[in-house]
């Protein structure tokens, strides 16, 4: 008995449903990666207009935690970077961004933090940040790659000379010197390990070295 015949539609019909599948989940894959926009929004009209004060909320911070659920520094970013998005890169705001582009190449939040991170950083040449920009916007690299990437480079152009690097490694090793000299010092007067006349004298040390050492690095 031949089934083929049977058999073809159903097969057909299973591929297109498929295919639909593919389509929606496409669409949700841009939805999930743009729906900050909306939280980001609000929340910046919150920050900007102190409404917080009118809900019986001191703080920006107390609302966000008690009444939304979010951390500080999580509502504090998306307020950074949904103004930052609004200033610079208002194209991301509009509806046919995400439209005219593949899911993979739409950028979310944390891509657009990186970028926003980028801007701010006044080290970074424009070069630098149309390569970022260009990463994040156009070909969907992991905002992860793209940081680790930035600070390799900035790594790269902060080489220090073996005689500075010298001096700051000598720098650290003071400062741990006198961390423990003065706990040590007040463990010695609170416990009366030592003789005044010696806690007097760790004290006399511990002065100098401040003063050749701190003064300078203030």
């Amino acid at each position: 008995m031949n089934f083929s015949s049977q058999e073809q539609p159903v097969k057909k019909k299973d591929n297109l449903a498929a295919e639909a599948l593919r389509a929606e989940l496409m669409l949700h894959a841009k939805d999930f990666k743009i729906s900050w926009v909306k939280l980001g929004q609000g929340l910046y009209s919150v920050w900007r207009d102190k409404m917080f004060f009118n809900w019986g909320f001191d703080k920006f911070e107390d609302y966000v935690v008690n009444e939304l659920g979010l951390k500080k520094t999580m509502a504090l970013r998306l307020v950074k970077t949904y103004f930052f998005v609004e200033q610079e890169e208002p194209v991301y705001l509009k509806k046919e961004f995400s439209e005219a582009r593949e899911a993979s190449v739409v950028p979310g939040y944390e891509g657009l933090d990186v970028l926003r991170l980028a801007r701010r950083n006044k080290e970074l040449t424009r070069d630098d940040y149309s390569k970022i920009r260009k990463d994040i916007f156009d070909k969907g690299r992991d905002p992860g790659a793209v940081k680790k990437d930035l600070t390799a480079m900035m790594k790269e152009r902060k080489k220090v000379d073996p005689d500075q690097e010298r001096e700051m490694r000598h720098q650290q090793s003071v400062k741990k010197f006198l961390s423990a000299l003065k706990t040590f010092k007040q463990d010695m007067e609170t416990l009366k390990l030592m003789e005044p006349k010696i806690i007097d004298e760790a004290d006399e040390l511990l002065q100098k070295l401040e003063e050749k050492y701190l003064k300078n690095d203030a």
